[in-house]
């Protein structure tokens, strides 16, 4: 239903390159279902970003033919660099997009933007890695994307679950402050965009998709995880360095928490974190046999303690001193990483003690020595993780409600909410009911509070 003298409420992005044999069937597709399914007011914009084939020509002619189809075309390539001319130049209360193949069912739709169209949610994103979630892909794909996201927890203090799934919505008031930060063009720009968010306070609502993989898609892999490291590593700097106002937008946008988490008491601190060690232990111990005779005692000691790091800090993090929100994640895993750097001495000392002393041993007996070395550094980070790198603040225990967030700080945490999709039905007439109170005007929020004032 497109806008007659009303306002518009929902424009449906779609980004395309080279994608004329899909094009036409989808967009209708996707036509057909907004007119039949939403209730609001919407447009889909398709987002042409410097095909070389006969996708431009095909995507004038769908606007011509279709209601409510609009197109744009850029010169330059890149998914990223699409979306923030085609979001920045619609006049929608909510913007979204989807993949051109619609490997997302899109009963989903409703479920995704009803949130942001009653005002409870900043951003909505489908996620394929949701338990109720029903994807059909292969292996390798499934296995890159759920590194990646691992990756993006254990690095970034990453609370979503699925950064890449295309299929994503968002404010048009949070798109216009959050866009001219984002600077990569191209695949990474959703996992820029969410960490911003994310680290601004906002609020991702999460929906659990059902997703069928393109056999035929575009993405080159390597070269994009190659990218997406580079921006992971770009992010986390500037994150870190206060390059990214994420103080700012909070005090404009963000959600205010409604309290702090109460931190686990010293003897749960200690269970939680020897939990976490013994799983840790487990897991180096594995790695380390199973690297050993590729890359030699000393290469697979660092290997496998380097991996575990990581992890183990993102899990200490959150378990055992019960710190969920983004701030200072960066400089909790460098800490980490310091920390780490304490435990490859330790180990690989005993590597050299046990050379000296026993230069024939062989593999076992490097392994259980290795162990108990692992074991100690285990008790040092414990101390360290405690006194310096998680170290309560001086408020824990009092009461800090009374406290204000002031230049320098960052927001405690965002939140991120889930929904099953099968609830698609009830958001539609969700969509319905608040229809008038999506996306209102200015003017008319302001003549409300002024005649409540009266």
């Amino acid at each position: 239903m497109t806008p007659h003298g009303s306002l518009l409420a929902l424009d449906v992005v779609v980004p395309v390159y080279n994608e004329q044999f899909a094009l036409d069937a989808s967009i209708r597709r996707l036509a057909v279902y907004l007119a039949d399914e939403m209730s609001t007011t919407w447009q889909i914009t398709i987002a042409d970003n410097a095909s070389t084939d006969g996708t431009p020509q095909i995507a004038d002619r769908l606007a011509d033919e279709i209601d409510g189809v609009r197109v744009i075309h850029t010169g330059r390539k890149g998914r990223g660099h699409a979306l923030k001319l085609a979001w920045g130049s619609s006049m929608a209360g909510v913007l979204a997009y989807v993949d051109v193949d619609l490997s997302t069912d899109l009963a989903a739709l409703p479920p995704l933007v009803a949130p942001l169209l009653s005002g409870h949610s900043d951003m909505a994103i489908g996620t394929r890695l949701s338990r109720s979630s029903r994807v059909v892909r292969g292996g390798k794909r499934e296995f890159i994307s759920r590194s990646y996201n691992v990756l993006l927890h254990g690095t970034l203090g990453a609370s979503f679950s699925d950064a890449q799934c295309g299929f994503k919505a968002i404010r048009a008031d949070v798109a216009a402050r959050l866009l001219p930060l984002v600077q990569d063009d191209s695949w990474f720009f959703d996992t820029e965009l969410l960490i911003i968010a994310q680290r601004s306070g906002l609020r991702i609502h999460e929906v659990p998709v059902d997703w069928i993989d393109d056999t035929d898609s575009r993405v080159e892999i390597m070269p994009t995880i190659r990218d997406d490291l580079r921006g992971v590593f770009r992010v986390g700097r500037d994150l870190a360095r206060g390059a990214i106002p994420v103080q700012s937008i909070y005090a404009e946008l963000g959600r205010t928490p409604i309290g702090p988490v109460a931190r686990p008491s010293f003897l749960g601190q200690v269970l939680r974190f020897g939990v976490v060690g013994a799983l840790s232990t487990a897991a180096y111990a594995v790695l380390y046999l199973l690297l050993q005779g590729v890359l030699g005692a000393q290469a697979a000691n660092f290997s496998a303690l380097l991996i575990t790091a990581v992890a183990n800090t993102w899990a200490n993090r959150r378990f055992t001193f019960a710190i969920r929100g983004p701030s200072k994640a960066v400089t909790h895993q460098f800490q980490g990483l310091i920390v780490f750097g304490l435990a490859w001495v330790i180990t690989s000392g005993s590597l050299v003690v046990l050379a000296a002393l026993a230069p024939n041993a062989g593999t076992a007996v490097e392994l259980i020595v290795l162990t108990a070395a692992n074991l100690v550094a285990t008790v040092l980070r414990f101390v360290l993780l405690r006194r310096w790198v998680f170290r309560a603040p001086k408020s824990a225990g009092i009461d800090v409600s009374h406290l204000s967030l002031t230049s320098g700080q960052e927001p405690a945490f965002s939140t991120v909410s889930v929904i099953s999709a099968s609830d698609g039905k009830r958001a539609a007439e969700t969509l319905s009911a608040t229809q008038s109170l999506s996306v209102p005007d200015a003017a008319e929020q302001n003549s409300s509070q002024k005649a409540s004032a009266a």
